[in-house]
């Protein structure tokens, strides 16, 4: 597999595993090479609950993407999401030593290395931490500090939390499968970049992604993560609810609630009716259309309304916090029919239905455009990402440095000092400079290279460490 170009997803779900190949064309959208799904048989409510079948399943929606594209898959980016997860926000700061240099990768690093030191619960860890506003030596607002000069650096964060246990335990589904670990990410966030827009982002949006186990909520607000949440409740409960009320098997129920189900019960006559196969030697069973989109209405409003309380949690109601472009609903439970309709009475949201096309190739397949592949799409998009920057980290290691003194009829010197450290699995290129006694005081003294550098993210690192516990936990 060409690393550079190709990059795998890989949705673990409740209902269904997808294992997504794709890489960008010349036109920078992504065109999927091959897709694999499987029926996710250990998985509840996001959580692996038996490894032994979830490997099983990861494995055959990986031999059939394989089959479809031809490549090999030898890493992936995984999708975490689960009753477990929660998000808090937090807020920090780290006094600079010397305030006369301007705030660089290092000191953003810093912040998020103290961040990550936070206190948890027993037996949670933190998944994500995420800057949003920064604040330099009073001044807020600020989207971007690298560059600008201060003493104290602050931020708001908003810190994404789950149960260790739970994100190992799919770490080891991974590595038993017979593929490396490339990657973890927030299946809400993953949904939100394959189907958000980035002026729908600013304007403030409620991404909403109805899976089979879980339902996933992620605010956006001024183009930055605001809140996430997942509800522990999907189309699954749907279903068993339509099994119990009726009396058939899940099966059954299954195809009911897809070719006739309705999340508006005033839609169907009562004289709409849909007959069942009975079970073996008994006679078929008769089923009231009404009285399924009554089901299916009832446990939706409850979901719904579960939803709602988060957002109103956000702070919706507040006029800055104002979610000027409502709501997107996603995955598998958007499809049912009216819930679009549904969601804007309860909530008096403007909503629609997101579609992971928008970064899709032209030629994609009407399939793969389905609100049922987002969270894939977006999981390969960010392994897209993280290979261009493993690109970025590798160039980085290999150019020359450049140096430039701004504003200044002086020569430049070179850089007087050059050391290299080793960091885990890249080299990172540190210098020191030391320029004339009298101009040290009022140059910038600015190296080109800092401007494309990547360090490595709390992310990557959490993934190392997830390796080193399967690697030795036998």
């Amino acid at each position: 597999m060409e690393k550079d170009n190709i990059a795998v997803g890989l949705d673990i779900g409740t209902t269904k595993i997808v294992a997504m190949i794709g890489k960008k064309n010349e036109y920078g959208k992504l065109e999927i090479l091959g897709i694999g799904k499987s029926k996710s048989l250990g998985v509840a409510r996001g959580v692996v609950n038996n490894i032994t079948q979830t490997i099983q399943s990861i494995q055959q929606a990986i031999l059939e993407a394989e089959n479809n594209s031809g490549y090999k898959i030898k890493d992936v980016v995984v999708g975490i999401a689960g009753q477990h997860i929660r998000s808090i926000q937090h807020t920090d700061y780290i006094s600079r030593s010397n305030p006369e240099e301007v705030i660089g990768e290092n000191d953003i690093q810093l912040l998020i290395d103290q961040v990550n030191k936070l206190a948890m619960l027993p037996g949670e860890e933190i998944i994500h931490v995420l800057p949003q506003e920064f604040k330099i030596d009073g001044q807020s607002e600020i989207k971007e500090p690298i560059g600008m000069y201060g003493g104290r650096l602050e931020s708001s964060f908003h810190v994404v939390v789950g149960q260790a246990s739970s994100i190992r335990n799919v770490g080891r589904c991974i590595q038993s499968s017979g593929i490396e670990l490339s990657g973890l990410t927030l299946e809400p966030l993953a949904s939100a970049d394959a189907v958000l827009s980035q002026e729908e982002k600013e304007a403030g949006v409620a991404l909403i992604d109805i899976g089979g186990g879980t339902t996933d909520l992620a605010i956006f607000k001024d183009g930055i993560i605001r809140h996430t949440a997942v509800i522990p409740f999907g189309g699954n409960v749907i279903t068993e609810d339509i099994k119990e009320g009726c009396s058939i098997i899940e099966k059954q129920a299954e195809l009911l609630k897809i070719k006739f189900g309705s999340a508006w019960p005033g839609e169907n006559k009562d004289n709409e009716i849909v007959s069942i196969p009975g079970l073996r030697g008994r006679e078929p069973k008769e089923i009231s259309l009404k009285n399924l989109s009554k089901i299916i209405h009832a446990r939706v409003v409850e979901i719904v309304e579960q939803v709602f309380a988060e957002i109103k949690a956000y702070g919706h109601e507040d006029p800055r916090k104002k979610l000027i472009a409502g709501i997107v609903l996603t995955g598998g439970g958007a499809q049912l029919k009216h819930i679009k309709q549904l969601v804007e009475y309860i909530t008096g949201m403007d909503t629609r239905i997101g579609y992971p096309n928008e970064h899709l190739a032209g030629n994609s397949s009407e399939e793969i455009s389905s609100p049922l592949f987002a969270t894939a799409v977006g999981l390969v998009m960010n392994s897209i990402e993280n290979s261009t920057q493993s690109a970025v980290r590798m160039e980085l290691v290999n150019e020359q440095p450049k140096v430039v003194y701004r504003n200044v009829n002086t020569q430049p010197q070179q850089p007087v000092q050059q050391r290299y450290e080793v960091e885990e699995n890249y080299v990172e290129r540190v210098e020191t400079f030391e320029p004339p006694r009298e101009i040290r005081n009022n140059v910038a003294v600015k190296d080109e290279s800092t401007e494309t550098k990547i360090r490595r993210s709390f992310f990557d690192r959490y993934v190392d460490k997830i390796k080193d516990f399967l690697d030795n936990a036998e």
